[in-house]
């Protein structure tokens, strides 16, 4: 299982039945509060595969600790007429049943790429060319989409940060405007023109500074919603 684990890790785990008989098959863990198995159980036609989807559920990982975490496959050929899954296992004798045990790897991205370089040269192994047949794992598209959030809630509080520093120029402005109105009218020697024009420009800038902070407002709607 490749880290981190934030989140819902998938791995897929393909079951292939190379007999000539239907195979009854079921996957068991020693951590089942950890893993989510679809499906743990059914039945395999002669010469077909199964895809399995184990999903490993977040946690705090720790990496001095040591795995202990095991998968067991248990199988037996099916008997005809099948109509009670559980009764099948439970009448199934100890020589009837087969069984493969596999053991969980835990690694972080770091340890990912050094494997990768070693095993460059190596074939795929079977567990990787399963995912062609099988869906593929959620757990790509939800970290895709928890870094697509974590940007648009910076590009929030960029532009909050934005609107509210126009919003204190706005006021800062507009208390400009009120002093120079008020000392236009204690000026007898101004002109009536003069007065107009200082009117004009005190009411423009904030109307401006209102327009820009909804093009921001505008433009971080428009990002998130697409």
């Amino acid at each position: 299982f490749p880290g981190p684990f934030t989140d819902v890790v998938t791995t897929n785990l393909k079951l292939r039945n190379p007999s000539d008989r239907k195979v009854c098959f079921k996957v068991k863990t020693t951590a089942p509060r950890r893993y989510c198995v679809r499906p743990n159980s059914g039945i395999i036609d002669p010469g077909s595969s199964v895809i399995v989807s184990v999903m490993l559920q977040p946690f705090d990982y720790d990496p001095n600790e040591k795995s202990k975490h095991k998968f067991m496959v248990q199988t037996t050929y099916a008997p005809p007429n099948i109509s009670d899954m559980e009764a099948v296992w439970k009448e199934a004798k100890p020589d009837e049943l087969m069984d493969s045990k596999l053991r969980c790897v835990f690694e972080m991205p770091n340890e990912n790429d050094k494997m990768n370089d070693i095993d460059a040269s190596k074939p795929a192994p079977v567990l990787n060319t399963s995912k062609q047949d099988g869906p593929m794992p959620k757990s790509h598209s939800v970290s895709l989409n928890d870094t697509e959030t974590r940007k648009l809630v910076e590009e929030c509080k960029r532009l909050q940060a934005e609107i509210m520093k126009l919003t204190d120029e706005n006021r800062h402005l507009r208390d400009e405007g009120l002093r120079l109105r008020k000392v236009a009218h204690s000026d007898k020697s101004g002109s009536p023109t003069a007065l107009a024009l200082r009117d004009n420009g005190s009411n423009s800038l904030p109307s401006l500074l209102v327009v820009i902070a909804a093009i921001f407002i505008g433009f971080f709607l428009g990002k998130f919603i697409l």
